[in-house]
């Protein structure tokens, strides 16, 4: 059986949505963000030297990285239906997807929230930089997801777990009025069953609301 340490507002949801989706036996260890430094508890650092979630727990081991753990997770239980075949065309777009979710999209996301954070937020080179690579990736991605339910092969597979952490948060916020693709996309995301059974858990194990 998978054990998943899940970190409420994390994205360790990636993770969550896809046990959801798999249907195989799983089990949730929840851990809370302090509530007032929004950082992760020491009760992950037991678990894993980072002290970041989500971990996994799969025949005696443990593994970290939400990409990886979705590699994983997904060869081990679904590669029939949640990646496409290693000898297709699609498969090399499959690995590039879930490597923009983490590295080229995440870098001007994280920049944006650390600067606001740390009061910072008027500063012209950080905000020039942030406010451009944010336009010309989500360019890309609107163009990459016109007329599609999802990002590869048009069905659902890793790579779509590995967006939907931020987009969807985006569109909920109306952050992306100015990418009609990607919002539809997010919100066809948002709107499978699998991802709704996962956000009614993630609620049930989020002890700051």
């Amino acid at each position: 059986m998978v054990r998943l340490h899940h970190l409420n507002q994390s994205r360790s949801l990636r993770i969550l949505w896809l046990l959801e989706e798999l249907g195989e036996p799983y089990e949730i260890i929840s851990h809370q963000r302090d509530a007032k430094t929004h950082l992760a508890p020491d009760s992950l650092k037991a678990v894993h030297a980072l002290g970041k979630s989500p971990v996994i727990e799969l025949d005696g081991q443990i593994y970290s990285e939400s990409g990886a753990i979705t590699e994983l997770l997904i060869e081990r239980f679904a590669s029939d239906r949640l990646r496409p075949a290693p000898d297709s065309a699609d498969y090399g777009y499959y690995l590039q997807w879930i490597d923009f979710a983490e590295s080229s999209l995440m870098l001007p996301l994280m920049l944006e929230l650390f600067t606001k954070k740390a009061g910072i937020d008027d500063n012209e080179f950080l905000n020039g930089y942030i406010d451009k690579e944010k336009t010309r990736l989500f360019k890309y991605l609107d163009a990459a997801v016109e007329g599609k339910s999802f990002i590869v092969g048009n069905q659902l597979s890793g790579a779509d777990f590995m967006l939907s952490f931020d987009l969807i948060i985006l569109a909920q916020r109306q952050k992306l009025e100015a990418y009609p693709h990607i919002k539809q996309y997010a919100d066809k995301l948002a709107g499978l069953e699998s991802y709704q059974r996962a956000m009614r858990l993630e609620a049930e194990h989020d002890e700051s609301k």
